[in-house]
């Protein structure tokens, strides 16, 4: 009897201890799945609002807006607001679609462009009633940062979607227009036509649509007309050599709409600057902006 009671005070013991381990091993592993489960969540959230597109802001670079250019001015900020609010709804929708440059060429890359044509606009029009303002087309590239919202880098211009102007210091010259693709003042498939693709970019000739020139715009509107056909030759050099890339609409996203706002653009510059002479601009040129693929 005195040596049954140690023993079965013992055997309690042995009972109590597997029992408070298996309680420990339970409570261990529940805080560990709990641990994993909020990680995954917040992996899950930090994947959602991984990406965004940033963009430069505009207003804090204008100069003083002369009254009246003031509507003109505040609509191309908002343009620009509403591009870049469309390129990051687009990036939200598109991924895991195109290859490793898809993002650069489908999204940023036109984005850029729109926002060149924007910013041009908005130098043009206060230039039309004050000193013009310069360097304005450093602010068109925009990237993409990490939890930005689709409003990031807008303030007062971020945005996307309106392609490509250049020097807002020189209408006419449009240096980043010579980007890709123009309006072929001539004739449609051209240059670039082929290197390997069966296919080539066709656009409307502008050239013969102007009609009179007042000759004190006749500089521009030449430059205009050579910046359209070089947009041209670059967008077939881009279409020859790009053959496979993306999925099946990265020809329209990557080279025919960038391609589409360059040119908008730069018969935009075309119409400014015969109206700027006093001239009647010729009407319905924006028509002519849209290129398309032909046969080769």
């Amino acid at each position: 009897m005195s040596r049954g009671l140690p023993l079965l005070h013992r055997r309690r013991v042995l009972a109590a201890g597997v029992i408070g381990g298996i309680t420990c091993g339970a409570v261990a592993v529940g805080a560990a799945m709990a641990g994993q489960d909020g990680s995954g969540a917040s992996d899950r959230a930090s994947t959602k609002a991984a990406s965004a597109i940033s963009c430069p802001e505009v207003t804090g670079s204008l100069p003083e807006i002369p009254a009246q250019a003031k509507a003109e001015v505040d609509r191309n900020l908002a343009l620009l607001r509403t591009q870049l609010d469309e390129a990051n709804k687009r990036l939200a929708t598109s991924q895991g679609q195109g290859g490793p440059n898809f993002v650069r060429n489908a999204i940023l890359g036109p984005l850029a462009d729109k926002r060149k044509s924007t910013l041009d606009r908005i130098a043009i029009s206060i230039g039309r009633h004050a000193a013009k303002p310069q360097g304005l087309d450093a602010l068109a590239e925009c990237s993409l940062g990490t939890g930005a919202g689709s409003g990031s880098g807008t303030g007062t211009g971020a945005g996307g979607s309106a392609p490509a102007t250049a020097e807002p210091s020189a209408p006419g010259s449009g240096a980043e227009d010579g980007g890709e693709g123009g309006a072929q003042d001539g004739s449609g498939g051209g240059t670039g036509a082929g290197s390997g693709s069966a296919q080539s970019i066709s656009c409307p000739d502008v050239a013969s649509k102007i009609g009179a020139v007042p000759a004190a715009a006749q500089a521009e509107v030449d430059r205009n007309i050579a910046l359209l056909r070089t947009q041209l030759d670059e967008a077939n050099k881009r279409l020859a050599s790009s053959v496979g890339q993306g999925g099946p609409n990265f020809v329209q996203n990557a080279i025919l709409g960038p391609l589409k706002d360059k040119r908008a653009s730069t018969i935009d510059r075309i119409r400014i600057s015969i109206s700027r002479q006093g001239a009647t601009a010729p009407s319905g040129l924006d028509a002519l902006a849209g290129c398309s693929l032909a046969s080769g």
